[in-house]
C-alpha cells in the first residue's frame, strides 16, 4: 500500500511538472509570436516612413507661411495653414492646360505601348522565326543605352518628318513599340506570355483559329494583369518624362506639366526682385504637389488591382 501511494504521488508530481512545462512552453511560444509581430511591424513602419517622408514633407511644407518656413520651432504642422502657395503655383503653371496636355500625351502613349507591346512580346514569347534571339538581344541592348546618346539622330529624324513642335514624337513612337523605357515593358509582357500553357494555343489551332485570332481572343484577355502593370508604368514614366518634350517642343503653350514645373523652378532661382518675389519654398512644394497629384490619384484608385497584377506577372520571378 505504501508503494502504491508513493507511485500515485510521483505520478501526480510528474503530471504537475509536465503541465507546468507545457504551460511555460505555450507562454514562450505566444511571447515569441508577439515579438515576431512587433518586429515585423517595426520594419514595415520604417519602410513606410522612408517612402512617405518626402510626400508628407511636401504637403506639410506647401501649406506653411513664409514666417513659419524661417521659424525652427515649426517642423511639421503649420499653426496657420495657408493655400497662397497653391494659388500662385496654379497661376504660374497654367495648371489645367498643363494637366490636359500631359494626360493627352501620357494616356495615348500608354495605350499604344500596351497594345503594340503586347503583340511584339507575344511574338518573342510564343513564335519561332529566324533571328528571334538576336532581335531580343538587341531589345535588351536598348534598355542599357541612355536616350541622351541618340538625341542628335532623333532630333534630325523628327525635323525631317516635320514633327518638331508637335505632340507626334510623344504619341506615335509608342504605337511602334518605342516609348519611354519600352524595352522593360516588352520584357514584362514576354515573361507573362511565356508562363501560359501551350495547350491553349494548340486547341485553338485545332479549331481553325489563326495566330492573330489566338492572340486577340485567347492570349490578350488572359494578359489582363500584365496589361494593367504595363499601362500604369507607361503612364507614370511618360508623365514624368522630360527628355523627349524638351527635345521637340519649343512653344511654351505646348509644354507638358513637368516642363512647366522646370520653368517654375527657374523662376524661383533666377527672378529674385521681379514679379515673383513672393515665391518661396512653400510655393515650390505646392507646385510639386500639383504636378504629382493626378498620377497619385490614379495610383490610389488602381493600387489594389496593381499589386494583385504584379504577383501574377513575370516581375516576381
Amino acid at each position: 500500500m505504501k508503494i502504491n501511494s508513493e507511485l500515485r504521488i510521483n505520478r501526480f508530481l510528474i503530471r504537475n511538472h509536465i503541465n507546468q512545462w507545457s504551460s511555460w512552453e505555450r507562454h514562450a511560444r505566444a511571447l515569441q509570436r508577439r515579438l515576431g509581430t512587433i518586429l515585423r511591424w517595426l520594419v514595415l513602419i520604417d519602410f513606410v516612413y522612408v517612402f512617405l517622408f518626402p510626400v508628407i514633407f511636401m504637403f506639410t511644407t506647401s501649406i506653411k507661411t513664409v514666417h513659419e518656413l524661417n521659424n525652427p520651432a515649426v517642423n511639421w504642422i503649420s499653426r496657420s495653414p495657408t493655400m497662397q502657395g497653391y494659388q500662385l503655383a496654379f497661376e504660374v503653371l497654367n495648371y489645367f492646360d498643363g494637366v490636359r496636355i500631359s494626360l493627352l500625351t501620357s494616356v495615348l502613349a500608354a495605350v499604344g505601348q500596351t497594345l503594340v507591346g503586347a503583340m511584339v512580346a507575344y511574338g518573342f514569347a510564343r513564335m519561332r522565326f529566324p533571328g528571334r534571339d538576336l532581335l531580343f538581344a538587341l531589345l535588351l541592348f536598348t534598355i542599357v543605352v541612355p536616350p541622351q546618346t541618340i538625341m542628335v539622330p532623333q532630333f534630325m529624324l523628327y525635323t525631317n518628318l516635320k514633327w518638331t513642335n508637335t505632340y507626334l514624337p510623344l504619341i506615335l513612337p509608342p504605337f511602334l513599340s518605342y516609348g519611354v523605357r519600352g524595352g522593360i515593358l516588352l520584357i514584362v509582357f514576354r515573361q507573362f506570355f511565356r508562363g501560359l500553357p501551350y495547350e491553349l494555343e494548340d486547341a485553338a489551332y485545332v479549331d481553325g483559329a489563326g495566330p492573330f485570332r489566338v492572340f486577340w481572343q485567347i492570349m490578350l484577355p488572359l494578359a489582363q494583369p500584365a496589361i494593367l502593370v504595363v499601362m500604369l508604368f507607361s503612364l507614370v514614366w511618360t508623365w514624368n518624362d522630360n527628355f523627349t518634350p524638351w527635345l521637340v517642343l519649343r512653344d511654351n503653350t505646348l509644354f507638358t506639366l513637368t516642363q512647366r514645373m522646370e520653368i517654375f523652378n527657374s523662376l524661383l532661382n533666377n527672378f529674385s526682385g521681379s514679379t515673383y518675389t513672393n515665391l518661396e519654398e512653400n510655393t515650390f512644394m505646392a507646385a510639386v504637389a500639383l504636378t504629382v497629384l493626378p498620377v497619385l490619384l490614379i495610383y490610389l484608385f488602381a493600387q489594389r488591382y496593381f499589386t494583385q497584377s504584379i504577383d501574377r506577372t513575370g516581375l516576381v520571378e
